[in-house]
């Protein structure tokens, strides 16, 4: 087998051959914003060889307090001829330049530092900062060192320099505690910079005892499953870089409960590469729909959606279903539950006197009205007091409402609305309120999903950062293909290749997708993507004029209206911390 090198991003940087300017700072407090720097020392060194040495004392705007005089012997006569912050600071930082930053206590020496860009007004570079305290207090056992100061970390690996809070000295004796560190986690595998990231983070001793398994994933977009000892799924997600994503879950930014039950759990990891970042979200639902894994909580069930229909009958209704059927019917949805397929019912029946029964009505044979013809809230065609073609009206507008302008539910249930607050009725009208909001969300969705449904195929490239193109087959609203050309490439010949061999997709009965909704509207996010071209269109891609988009601010705010009405309605922010 041939063997293949890989690449400085999948092997990590080696700690051999990395630059570290180890720095430390004197100051006259412990608070960035309110004290000030008096002393900079730094030692610069790679591969164990000093490469330089950087010190200077920094004249604060105000004199020094005398405790800090006497801890560290720096006094105000000492700084009268020393350099401004001004001045001090940009040399430091052009030392520093390109290297990873060490210190002990990182948090205060770096609080510091940038602080003071800030004060003049200097850009703070995005160095990638190590801790040694916080290193030590993951390596070192309690019985080898009481504490993590520096100069009892000092004592123990025999640093050539004794700390004596002079910045330099201190700075020196952190590079003995460094290379200390560094050859005790040699012993255990740790050889590369982001390895050494892993081990100053707070992790559990699961997550550390399995960061291995995120080393045979590749660094491409794509999805990635964790799965247990018998090979079944535990959790599926994506990412456009799998192998930086999945090192996170080994660190402390992970901070989710059962992300960390989980990985305990977890044997092994599998990468699957993606040619697209949008192939790749696609693919995470359908994993997700198929294999059901315990730990991921949406996008588990799509079949359990409901959908609202505007029956087939000579007197047509409104039902709950669950399937959409290829019967000439109307649909709207698909609802995440039956209650806000219900709620959007309820919507219609305020708006439109369409019949709430359920049994099946003949025009040849009446029958008694209901207390819902009494209250004008229903025509009464099961009397005969409606015709046939009188009722077809309300099922037309019901029909409208679902396919293209909901207008007269709108202003039905607003005028309502208004009527109740005008009374004070103002729970009553809320109530309305969310109904309307309901159903506009879901006639918009509908309607957008809907009108790409009925394409038969559609081809959209969008031009990469990199160079390149990014294309993708979509059929029926389903994602059957996706592809990349390289830079200075033509595409056309790459996107004809996919085309050819993309999936086959049956035409769906309207308004439902080839795949599902949430497939769907990932496809349309990414079409409304800036920069993306389509290719080809085969079919009427289109959309009615006027739609159920036109009350999009409508929908927005009783949404608004509803969280602001719920205080405390996400309870996460009120868990107590450690």
């Amino acid at each position: 087998m041939e063997g293949v090198q890989g690449t400085i991003d999948e092997i990590g940087i080696p700690l051999a051959s990395t630059t570290f300017v180890v720095v430390d700072l004197e100051t006259t407090g412990g608070s960035p914003n309110a004290a000030e720097i008096t002393e900079i020392g730094a030692v610069k060194v790679s591969g164990g060889e000093v490469l330089g040495e950087f010190g200077t004392l920094v004249r604060p705007s105000s004199p020094i307090p005398p405790f800090i005089a006497v801890l560290t012997g720096i006094t105000d006569a000492m700084l009268a001829d020393a350099p401004r912050v001004s001045a001090a600071l940009p040399s430091f930082l052009e030392f520093a330049r390109g290297s990873v930053l060490v210190a002990h206590n990182a948090p205060f020496d770096i609080g510091f530092l940038r602080a003071a860009c800030d004060r003049i007004g200097i850009a703070w570079p995005s160095f990638q900062v190590l801790d040694t305290a916080r290193l030590a207090r993951r390596v070192l056992a309690r019985d080898e060192a009481h504490d993590c100061k520096l100069s009892t970390l000092a004592r123990l690996f025999r640093a050539g320099t004794t700390p004596n809070h002079r910045a330099l000295a201190d700075a020196r004796a952190t590079v003995d505690v460094l290379h200390g560190l560094l050859e005790r986690l040699g012993n255990v595998g740790v050889h590369t910079v982001e390895e050494l990231s892993l081990w100053q983070s707070t992790v559990t001793p699961a997550q550390r005892s399995k960061r291995h398994l995120a080393e045979r994933i590749p660094a491409a977009p794509g999805v990635y499953i964790f799965s247990d000892g018998d090979g079944r799924t535990l959790y599926v997600g994506k990412s456009k870089n799998m192998r930086s994503r999945v090192r996170n879950y080994f660190t402390a930014s992970e901070t989710r409960t059962r992300m960390t039950e989980m990985i305990a759990v977890a044997s092994s990891i599998t990468g699957i590469e993606c040619s697209t970042p949008l192939e790749a979200e696609v693919r995470e639902l359908r994993l997700i729909a198929e294999r059901k894994p315990r730990y991921n909580r949406r996008s588990r069930f799509p079949e359990r959606g409901s959908w609202l229909k505007l029956t087939i009958e000579p007197f047509p209704r409104l039902s709950v279903v669950r399937k959409v059927s290829d019967d000439g019917a109307a649909y709207l949805g698909p609802f995440g539950s039956r209650r806000l397929a219900e709620t959007a019912m309820t919507a219609v029946h305020e708006a439109i006197p369409i019949r709430q029964c359920t049994q099946r009505l003949s025009p040849n044979k009446p029958q008694s009205p209901c207390i819902l013809a009494e209250m004008d809230r229903c025509g009464a065609p099961c009397s005969g007091n409606e015709t046939m073609d009188e009722y077809a009206a309300h099922a037309e507008a019901v029909r409208a409402a679902f396919t293209a302008d909901p207008g007269r539910i709108v202003q039905r249930i607003l005028e309502r609305i208004e009527a109740l607050a005008n009374r004070q009725r103002y729970e009553d009208a809320a109530s309305h309120r969310d109904r309307l909001s309901t159903f506009i969300r879901t006639a918009i969705r509908c309607q957008r999903i809907g009108a790409l449904a009925a394409v038969r195929q559609l081809v959209a490239a969008r031009r990469l950062e990199v160079g390149g193109w990014e294309f993708h087959v979509i059929r029926h609203a389903r994602l059957a293909a996706a592809g990349t050309s390289p830079p200075g490439a033509d595409p056309r010949p790459y996107i004809d290749a996919t085309v050819a061999t993309a999936e086959t997709v049956p035409a769906p009965p309207p308004p439902r997708a080839g795949g599902t909704a949430e497939e769907a509207e990932c496809v349309l996010r990414w079409l409304e993507t800036p920069g993306v071209r389509l290719v080809e269109v085969d079919g009427d891609w289109s959309f009615p004029v006027p739609s159920a988009a036109a009350y999009a601010d409508i929908a927005a705010a009783g949404e608004l209206d509803r969280s602001a009405a719920v205080p405390f309605g996400d309870r996460r922010g009120l868990r107590p911390s450690a």
